[in-house]
């Protein structure tokens, strides 16, 4: 009985990750070995970025929230504050977006807050 090499599966997986590595430098795109390697800490880069990426516009919204709060002569921590005491409950993105697209109706915000 011959032997059962599975050729199929194995080449099904090289070009499954071949094809991960499409648009790679050098050898990194067309070796097996070095593109396994690669995409394996490509694929590490991006769950980490992924959980980077919610901080990163977490901070921007504060920014922004803070930027637009010091016009009216607040800090971003009292205004944070002034909100939860109001029972005001709106999200820093929601925050941000009507600081940067909307400041007459963030104003109006603010003013109701102080």
């Amino acid at each position: 009985m011959p032997r059962s090499k599975n050729a199929v599966a194995s080449r099904a997986r090289r070009k499954r990750i071949l094809k991960q590595a499409k648009g790679f430098y050098g050898k990194r795109k067309n070796v097996y070995t070095v593109a396994k390697n690669i995409v394996e800490k490509g694929l590490t880069y991006a769950y980490v970025g992924r959980k980077l990426k919610k901080r990163e516009y977490r901070q921007l919204w504060i920014a922004r929230i803070n930027a637009a709060v010091r016009q009216e002569g607040l800090t971003y921590s009292q205004f944070i504050n002034k909100l939860s005491t109001k029972g005001i409950e709106l999200n820093r993105k929601v925050l941000a977006d009507l600081a940067m697209n909307e400041p007459a109706s963030f104003k109006a915000l603010v003013d109701q807050v102080k």
